[in-house]
């Protein structure tokens, strides 16, 4: 599973008109739709920014302050549009030992796609990342270069310039 965009944004506001008024006077979103929801005394926006859609406006009368409510102020979720959703659910259902899909069982959230670096630096992250390649290719680095999408003389001189060596992993 890939992350492609941004598919929407959900916020929760309190003030339903100064938000209204904040996001599209101030920020230029355009109102794609309103809608007022008389059962929970709320409104529901949905805004759009050069055509997109990006952003649903919740208001509720005095929200609580916490964040573990979907009524709480503030952001109420993302949502990203993905590539091949479909088939990351697939192999989730027969890989997961479970009856109930985690997040480790889908591809994006396991840890060996995730560059862990103590140094938070780009450099210290690129050199995690290049080290956990060459890793996972056996120090190939034909195959390493090739999956990095860089010429071997790149990674060579990124190996020299972070003194990779195979005891970093």
């Amino acid at each position: 599973m890939e992350i492609k965009r941004l598919h929407h944004i959900a916020i929760i506001c309190s003030n339903y008109e100064t938000s209204k008024q904040f996001y599209t006077e101030i920020l230029g979103f355009k109102i794609d739709n309103e809608f007022y929801r008389a059962e929970r005394n709320s409104y529901k926006l949905d805004l759009s920014l050069n055509g997109q859609y990006l952003i649903e406006l919740f208001s509720f009368p005095n929200p609580p302050q916490r964040q573990t409510r979907p009524e709480a102020t503030g952001l109420r979720h993302i949502s990203f549009g993905v590539k091949e959703l479909e088939n990351a659910i697939e192999r989730a259902v027969v890989v997961s030992k479970k009856r109930k899909i985690l997040p480790e069982d889908l591809p994006i959230f396991r840890s060996e796609n995730i560059c862990v670096s103590s140094d938070n630096t780009l450099a210290g992250i690129e050199k995690a990342h290049i080290s956990r390649v060459l890793h996972e290719n056996d120090w190939n680095i034909s195959k390493t270069a090739k999956e990095l999408g860089i010429d071997r003389s790149t990674l060579y001189s990124k190996i020299r310039r972070y003194s990779i060596v195979q005891r970093d992993l």
